[in-house]
């Protein structure tokens, strides 16, 4: 029970019951905060202890200056964690090791036990093998049940040895969508010493994606693995309390823009803004005519943008959805009850404090695609086949594809400034290049012929993959059902999808199939190819499967530039197929108009898509579906029985789950011949007295990377090439080269994930130049022992038996991305001690203090470019030590000693930003601190 120290226990009574409660209005200041502060200051009010969670942290955020840099740390204890199988089967593993490492301290193993209630829904694993047939969901089904049978068995253990952790099965749906629709609460209640307690609902999630609960009103956000695990186990996640961007929304969604255009349009506004580590809370009049569904699609994006957390308040259109989606009569008069009484239900009269302001009129949103390699890269559709042109423009150059058989005249006017720069300076520009510039844009025509004999041809830009899939919007019924109207519209008219395009529909949930089948729409879908694959996240993560054989050769062969189109919120590059070099996020009916485009090469506005059958041309235009037949679909088609029939049974599973063979007992037996599920060595020999840390002394670098390194880069979740260290490695322990499956899937594996750690195919590593000055693509490095070019892993190898500590330098928002622990976890085992950047995405920076991994910054406006580091050079970073005397350096001084014997020496910022993160560093990792601290 808190302390209570500032008396706001009370007590609220709904209907006929009674509840616990901790009152906001008890502390002067705490009303003028934004929703999302009061949420942070009611935990503190129920947790504080007088000792990590004090009076003078309520009062902090009393006393909240919105405009002045974050520097006051509190420690928040999230109400509930939320998991996913890729990241989660790790937790799962780190739980089960820390039993063990707990009996080998003298202790009880049973403490390591979930203290908040932790749910896992198995979503990442099916992969769309099987697809454009009425059998794919069943066929595909039973492929993920053949490949991940020991991962499936390995979770039902866990579910039945940890109390409060449970785990929904394979085939329900997308964990964020299941959070969404069933898992939330709005508002939790616990018994607390024989009192009912209430509080908002809160969650951390091992998902970058967590964020979209942030739709429905609940503060979540997603950290790495690491930290959920010390979440689980009762540890407050340690912050700054944060900047609040405070986003104004006015206007309504035009005709012919949808949902996905505005997350698009908010995503590179706050992309530009700068968000990295604040809150973003919308408000306004405009809020309450933003569809619950549109709220949870912008949340979704938060990482996108960049910040911590993206959150609607509570209000009407709140309850209504939980209403809606099955919950209870008692919870829903209980979450509107309780905000009502603390102030967190939404005035739109009322204006918050911010810290900074941005507002959108969404009347000026016009539709929009995001590509080819990164989400906060908004292309208007208008400009698409434009931007395409530019972009393998650029591809060419790159590529050195200048000896092509066929090119065509792109011209570009030049009050086009992307177009300008991009062609700045070219020799083959004509004179009268003030007015126009004209580039020769490579075309190859591929001859193809498909398994059924049809023969055609594919160019650069051929749209291979078309696939409506994702949290983003597949949990949104207007842009899914405007893509069945699109279909049926196009159906009507004639139009067919373009014969080499892989097409899929995977939904967020069963609820998705049961409105579609009301509404009569699938057999429109599936007549274009979008039949039912999985539930799952499937493209998003990777999981694409392979293209059809005589595709995938073609475009290896001809070296093209194919084009995924998903309906996601991830396209960077390595990601969604190995054969595929350009992703573009879309809305869900547009990836249907690009499969039957077949090509990105395409101008919607002027460019047919077919013609009907008297010979007219059929643009998208004709097609679109009518804004208000959506929504009469969308309020006639979904019924709150639906939602109620679908997660009546929700964690029991179909048969093949519940015939899984289940291990006992309270400690796992690992089988020493499983290569999906392995005991990790970060405990091995560990004391209850953490080892001194020490200063580091004659590293070397063993990768030099740029900008934008995403946690995809360090640690792939999609396919193991065979000729890979993970591919050897499973090769060598009798694995077909079939059932690799892939890292996502392996990462129970410490011996596959320490060699999939920077093995990603498009991984640049500016150590490895070319004598043309381009950069050896894929998981390489130099080995400075030999000067010779090997893996990263094998050069990882040789140095750790050489004794030689190692450093990885890095340009800006290094580890953007999904919230992927093994990024860092592969990082400390391969021997990397320090990490520096000129900036971090802040769960990468939090997950490798985590690890024990120092995260250092160079100073502001340098790089290691300007201060003329190639990463041949041997560095010592002295004062390191300082941390185990208790001291928390903001600065170390780095030594860089070239070949010459000449020196380059800096400041380096320390990233170590809160008390709670040097006290991780010091232990060698939160995992270590946590364990030490439930043994004594």
């Amino acid at each position: 029970m808190s302390a209570n120290t500032l008396g706001s226990r009370s007590t609220l009574d709904v209907g006929d019951k009674q509840y616990e409660i901790y009152r906001l209005d008890a502390v002067p200041g705490l009303e003028r905060l934004p929703y999302s502060l009061k949420i942070l200051a009611e935990a503190l009010l129920r947790t504080e202890d007088g000792a990590n969670i004090t009076a003078e942290h309520v009062k902090a955020l009393a006393a909240w200056e919105p405009t002045a840099d974050p520097d006051t740390e509190i420690q928040f204890t999230p109400a509930r964690v939320v998991m996913q199988d890729f990241t989660g089967v790790p937790c799962v593993v780190d739980l089960a090791t820390m039993r063990e490492a707990v009996s080998a301290l003298g202790g009880d193993p049973t403490v390591i036990n979930p203290l908040a209630p932790a749910e896992m829904v198995i979503d990442h694993s099916v992969v769309i093998d099987i697809f454009g047939r009425k059998d794919a969901l069943e066929r595909n089904t039973d492929l993920e049940y053949e490949r991940n049978r020991e991962r499936y068995q390995f979770l039902r253990w866990g579910q039945t040895a940890f109390d409060n952790f449970k785990v929904v099965p394979p085939g329900t749906g997308i964990v964020h969508q299941v959070n969404l629709e069933y898992l939330a609460r709005g508002v939790m209640t616990r018994d607390a010493d024989g009192a009912v307690q209430a509080y908002p609902d809160s969650c951390v999630g091992t998902d970058s994606h967590t964020t979209m609960i942030n739709g429905l009103g609940v503060l979540g956000w997603g950290v790495g693995g690491i930290e959920a695990e010390a979440a689980m186990l009762g540890q407050p996640v340690s912050m700054l309390i944060p900047k609040v961007v405070g986003f104004k929304l006015t206007g309504e969604i035009p005709a012919g823009a949808t949902a996905t255009d505005v997350v698009l349009t908010i995503t590179e506004m706050l992309r530009k803004h700068g968000v990295v580590g604040k809150f973003v809370e919308f408000y306004g009049e405009g809020v309450g005519a933003v569809p619950l569904a549109n709220r949870a699609t912008i949340g979704n994006m938060s990482p996108e943008f960049g910040s911590t957390a993206a959150i609607f308040p509570i209000d009407d259109v709140t309850v209504d959805y939980l209403r809606l989606t099955g919950r209870s009569a008692d919870q829903v008069a209980l979450v509107e009850a309780y905000c009502k009484e603390q102030g967190l239900w939404h005035d739109p009269s009322r204006e918050a404090a911010y810290s900074e302001y941005l507002e959108l009129d969404l009347s000026t949103v016009v539709p929009s695609i995001a590509g080819p390699k990164r989400p906060q890269d908004r292309i208007e559709l208008t400009d698409a086949k434009a931007s395409f042109g530019r972009s393998i423009l650029d591809y060419a150059q790159h590529e050195e594809m200048h000896g092509l058989d066929e090119s065509v005249e792109e011209t570009f006017p030049a009050s086009d400034p992307i177009a300008a720069e991009a062609h700045a300076g070219e020799e083959d520009a004509p004179a009268h290049a003030s007015s126009t510039a004209v580039k020769t844009r490579p075309h190859k025509h591929a001859p193809l012929t498909l398994a059924d004999g049809t023969e055609t041809a594919l160019d650069h830009g051929a749209v291979v993959i078309a696939s409506i899939t994702s949290c983003t919007n597949t949990s949104n019924p207007s842009v899914m059902l405007a893509a069945a109207l699109l279909a049926r519209n196009a159906n009507t008219r004639g139009l067919t999808a373009k014969p080499w395009v892989k097409t899929s529909m995977a939904p967020g949930s069963q609820v998705v199939t049961d409105y579609y089948e009301k509404a009569g729409l699938w057999p429109d879908l599936e007549a274009l190819g979008f039949h039912l694959v999985g539930y799952g996240c499937t493209t998003c993560i990777g999981n694409s499967g392979p293209l059809p054989q005589e595709v995938s050769d073609v475009v290896n062969e001809n070296d093209l530039a194919v084009v995924s189109v998903l309906s996601g919120n991830r396209n960077f590059e390595g990601r969604i197929n190995p054969d595929v070099k350009m992703n573009y996020l879309a809305s869900p009916p547009l990836v249907i108009a690009y499969a039957l485009a077949g090509t990105m090469d395409h101008d919607f506005e002027t460019d047919p898509l077919g013609t009907d059958s008297e010979g007219n041309d059929v643009y998208l235009r004709d097609i679109w579906p009518d804004a208000a037949e959506v929504e009469a679909i969308v309020g006639s088609s979904i019924t709150q029985e639906m939602f109620e029939k679908d997660y009546a049974d929700v964690f029991a599973g179909d048969s093949r789950w519940q015939n899984l063979p289940t291990p006992a007992g309270k400690t796992f037996e690992w089988a020493d011949d499983s290569t999906y599920v392995r005991k990790p060595p970060y405990f091995e020999g560990m004391g209850m007295e953490p080892e001194p840390v020490q200063d580091i002394a004659g590293a070397r670098v063993l990768a030099l990377l740029g900008d934008s390194v995403t946690t995809d880069h360090i640690s792939p979740a999609g396919s193991i090439k065979a000729d890979s260290p993970a591919g050897v490695y499973l090769a060598e322990h009798g694995v077909e080269r079939r059932d690799f499956n892939s890292y996502g899937s392996r990462r129970g594996n410490h011996e596959v994930m320490i060699r999939g750690t920077f093995a990603n195919i498009r991984l640049k590593n500016l150590l490895l130049q070319k004598e043309d000055g381009s950069v050896v693509e894929g998981g390489f490095t130099k080995n400075h022992l030999t000067g010779e070019q090997t893996t990263i892993y094998d050069a990882s190898v040789a140095y750790q038996e050489a004794g030689v500590p190692l450093v990885v330098l890095a340009g800006k928002e290094y580890g953007s991305g999904s919230s992927r622990d093994w990024a860092a976890k592969g990082t400390r085992l391969l021997g990397v001690r320090a990490v520096i950047t000129e900036s971090f995405e802040r769960i990468h920076r939090s997950n490798l203090i985590g690890m024990g991994v120092l995260p250092l910054q160079f100073p502001a406006g340098e790089s290691a470019a300007s201060l003329g580091l190639d990463g041949t050079e041997t560095f010592d970073i002295a004062g390191v030590a300082a941390f185990s005397a208790g001291e928390h350096p903001k600065s170390l001084t780095v030594t860089a000693t070239k070949a010459d014997g000449s020196v380059v020496s800096f400041d380096a910022v320390v990233r170590i930003d809160t008390p709670g993160e040097a006290d991780y560093f010091r232990n060698g990792g939160i995992l270590q601190y946590v364990l030490r601290s439930l043994v004594s």
